[in-house]
């Protein structure tokens, strides 16, 4: 029976006060939280170890110190024998580290950037998060969107989260979809929606100066699912989750495809492993919480891991700039069919053609936004 391990790094939301007390009687613990403090401007150990659970609810401090955490833990483990990684929200960075797109110390220091930006944009105006549990989805998403909100995650197992406007969440809590419980979430903002786009432009002009690498093993987006096999690619990917919504729905059916056997959930471990649970039935899961719990993990990883696993998806063609200038968009919405040769775009005067034909699976470029000769466009995916 082929054994296919994943790896998953949790996001905001999982944090608990103290949780990083235990960890620090590993060796080079301590050493290893003070440089990331260093890179990311936040007291990493105090945050988590002294810090109660008001402060580490501070998007500016819980971003770094949930990436720094899942690191810490995964370098006491063989991750070499782990076939795929993907995190949730801010914890793709910590997956992308895993997967040899981003080094420890550049994923510690994009997540510092990204919780200060997001924080930055939650206090321009009041927003927030509700999550929906049951209902049917399509409905649950048709009540969100009439209520003028966004839904900024799909966790699937019967949980979507609507963000967007006080005012929108309150007619929507009083108007609940059929057969659905709302809960308020008690968050700083809207992640994931368009009133993170400040955030969104800042992280861009920091990480396009990042160097990365090729992933190693299979690495999962949050924005639809799939695997990405090239490092800038999914830096880009990265800076535009901060306004995208979180898919983690499909990275689940992803697992489910793949045939992953067991997961294994980095510290603070829980969330994503209550999700697993809920929805890829049969599988073995192991929360990595304390060093404690290294032991269980090894062993899981040592029955499970080591797969060679290959994720085959259908070709795709990138659509690149043909000089320097300002790109603007057609109207084409991402999966659209387009032929070869249409126009999808223009650079100044200089048109854009869709090199294949195929899906417009992703927009690589905001409209109206300065790109160079070379700087890809559009990426097209195979026939639907």
């Amino acid at each position: 029976m082929l054994t296919v391990l994943a790896v998953l790094a949790p996001g905001q939301g999982s944090q608990k006060p103290g949780f990083l007390n235990p960890w620090l009687a590993l060796p080079g613990a301590e050493a290893r939280l003070r440089w990331w403090s260093a890179l990311s401007g936040v007291d990493l150990l105090h945050l988590g170890t002294d810090a109660d659970e008001e402060e580490i609810k501070d998007t500016a401090k819980t971003q770094p110190l949930l990436v720094a955490a899942a690191l810490l833990a995964a370098e006491h483990l063989p991750m070499h024998d782990a076939a795929v990684v993907a995190g949730h929200s801010v914890g793709e960075l910590a997956a992308s580290a895993l997967a040899g797109v981003l080094s420890p110390e550049a994923a510690v220091t994009l997540a510092g950037v990204r919780g200060r930006e997001m924080a930055a944009a939650c206090a321009l105006e009041p927003t927030g998060m509700a999550a929906v549990l049951g209902g049917d989805p399509d409905e649950v998403v048709a009540a969100i969107d009439a209520a003028g909100l966004h839904p900024a995650n799909r966790n699937g197992a019967g949980q979507i989260v609507a963000a967007g406007s006080m005012e929108g969440l309150d007619k929507f809590a009083a108007e609940p979809p059929a057969k659905a419980k709302v809960i308020r979430l008690k968050v700083a903002g809207a992640f994931h929606t368009p009133f993170m786009a400040p955030a969104e432009a800042a992280l861009g002009r920091i990480a396009a100066g990042i160097p990365t690498g090729t992933p190693d093993r299979i690495l999962l987006s949050n924005l639809d699912g799939t695997a990405v096999d090239h490092g800038p690619t999914m830096v880009r990917r990265l800076v535009r989750q901060i306004t995208a919504p979180v898919r983690w729905d499909l990275c689940m059916e992803t697992f489910a495809a793949l045939g992953v056997t067991a997961v294994v959930e980095l510290t603070p471990a829980g969330t994503l492993a209550g999700l697993a649970k809920r929805a890829l039935k049969g599988i073995e899961i192991v929360q990595v919480n304390t060093p404690a719990d290294l032991a269980k993990a090894r062993d899981a990883i040592g029955r499970h891991g080591g797969a060679a696993v290959r994720f085959e998806s259908s070709a795709a063609w990138v659509a690149v700039a043909g000089t320097s200038g300002r790109f603007v968009r057609s109207d084409l919405a991402e999966g659209s069919q387009v032929e070869a040769g249409q126009v999808i775009g223009a650079v100044d005067s200089v048109d854009v053609a869709a090199p294949a034909a195929g899906v417009l699976t992703e927009w690589l470029a905001r409209t109206d936004e300065p790109v160079a000769s070379g700087r890809p466009l559009a990426r097209i995916g195979g026939q639907a």
